[in-house]
């Protein structure tokens, strides 16, 4: 699950048309980007569909995500059901230090943040183009009564693991609707936004793991 989310930061062989940026690509990616970093925080609500023939999986998951990008802190909820009674998994940042709280395992793992290539930054989901991306705007997709912009990204890299991610982009809000990520194992992952709450409250100690309100849980220092 660690490597999966992973891959929502990182992301068949490319057709000639990604050998360059799409510039009206470019613009619709700036828009989100530029409304993101507009918000001191942001709370998203989301699913995660995770598909693997290979593996014959095929299963739901929730979670909530809570960023602060200009300070790339983050908290990760992920839980296995909807009503989110049971938490699955839980990873925090400050920006120097990232705990990765299993509760089943009643463990948490204590790392520095890497800022390398494969390095997990959840806090910049809303702007992962812009470093690291070739992008093609793909057309107009209409659900409902909604316009969703189709963008496609493929990295530059073409060691990483994830070779190509579908974006639908709310045309009027100029918001992420859902990602779908390819990796080279036959695996696809469909993240769906479900909400998008700007300037959320929030506490001052939400962005680090308190030891203290998780009697018996063992602390692995990986540093």
């Amino acid at each position: 699950m660690k490597k999966l989310f992973a891959s929502i930061i990182l992301f068949s062989a490319l057709t000639p048309a990604f050998a360059q940026k799409d510039a009206e690509a470019k613009a619709i990616l700036s828009q989100v980007s530029q409304k993101y970093r507009s918000y001191n925080n942001v709370k998203s609500d989301f699913t995660i569909n995770i598909q693997s023939a290979q593996e014959g999986i095929n299963q739901t998951q929730y979670g909530t995500l809570l960023t602060q990008a200009k300070a790339d802190k983050y908290k990760l909820s992920i839980y296995t059901s909807a009503a989110k009674t049971a938490l699955s998994q839980e990873i925090v940042s400050d920006g120097k230090t990232q705990w990765t709280y299993m509760p089943k395992q009643k463990e948490v793992q204590v790392n520095n943040v890497s800022n390398g290539a494969e390095a997990m930054n959840p806090a910049q989901i809303f702007t992962l183009y812009e470093k690291g991306y070739k992008y093609i705007y793909t057309g107009l997709q209409k659900q409902g009564a909604v316009n969703y912009q189709a963008v496609e990204l493929t990295p530059t890299d073409a060691k990483q693991s994830i070779f190509k991610i579908k974006l639908l982009i709310d045309k009027n809000k100029k918001q992420i609707y859902s990602a779908q990520l390819f990796d080279k194992n036959g695996g696809r992952y469909t993240y769906v936004i479900k909400t998008f709450v700007p300037n959320a409250p929030v506490t001052a100690n939400v962005f680090t793991f308190n030891t203290k309100g998780h009697p018996g849980v063992e602390v692995v220092d990986l540093r």
